[in-house]
């Protein structure tokens, strides 16, 4: 009787770490619809629909304009992290099965993470997944060190129903908002208007020297005070 006891306990022990490293495959994978745990919050969220769509009411608009206050330009240019808080734990990692995902990166992490990002210049290349600059659009960091569009990660996971990094396939990355390449990107335009409004400014220069100054060369220096005399009129 022992016996047999024994040897279905190992049984069961076996079909739950069956089952709990097949639901940590499919949570890996991003298979909502096949998860065991996911499949009750699916229903409790059907219902919460349903709950708002009877509660749901018609808005009058009154044509009276509300006054919206204009983002700081400091907010706008501050970094912050995207997912911070952790995933939850699958039953193989409760049960000790697979390794726990790494905690959230600290302040002084990220900032090693991204100076491993500025010496790559990832940053001042394009966009890895569109081949477009970086420009003014949102830019992310992933903990990998390596940089996209926000847009373009998030289209690349919707797209492979995975989190595993375009690059290095690093799996569960930590993400982080960040502006290098939109202050790049001015710093490029503001130089570009400078050199432009200095060629500019040369170039009236030397036209004005041209009329004033005569030139050394004989037959130029000729025709210049031909077009002096030509151009000079008696009061």
């Amino acid at each position: 009787m022992l016996k047999n006891k024994g040897h279905s306990s190992k049984k069961d022990n076996l079909a739950v770490n069956a089952v709990a490293l097949q639901d940590h495959i499919l949570h890996d994978l991003q298979l909502r619809n096949l998860l065991v745990a996911d499949h009750s919050k699916t229903q409790v969220q059907k219902k919460e629909n349903k709950s708002l769509k009877r509660d749901t009411k018609a808005i009058i608009d009154t044509g009276l304009k509300k006054t919206t206050q204009c983002p700081k330009l400091e907010d706008s240019e501050k970094e912050y992290v995207l997912d911070p808080k952790p995933p939850p734990l699958t039953l193989a990692q409760k049960l000790g099965l697979i390794g726990p995902p790494p905690p959230p990166l600290s302040s002084d992490e990220w900032e090693k993470v991204k100076q491993r990002s500025l010496l790559q210049g990832d940053s001042v290349q394009p966009c890895p997944i569109c081949k477009e600059e970086f420009e003014l659009r949102p830019q992310v960091l992933l903990s990998c060190s390596h940089v996209f569009h926000k847009a373009c990660l998030q289209a690349f996971e919707k797209f492979t129903n995975k989190k595993t990094c375009p690059l290095c396939r690093k799996n569960q990355y930590q993400t982080r908002v960040i502006h290098d390449g939109a202050r790049l990107f001015r710093i490029k335009c503001v130089t570009r208007i400078q050199a432009y409004w200095r060629g500019y400014v040369v170039r009236k220069w030397y036209r004005n020297l041209r009329k004033t100054v005569p030139p050394t060369d004989a037959k130029l220096r000729k025709k210049f005070f031909e077009k002096k005399t030509q151009d000079w009129k008696p009061a």
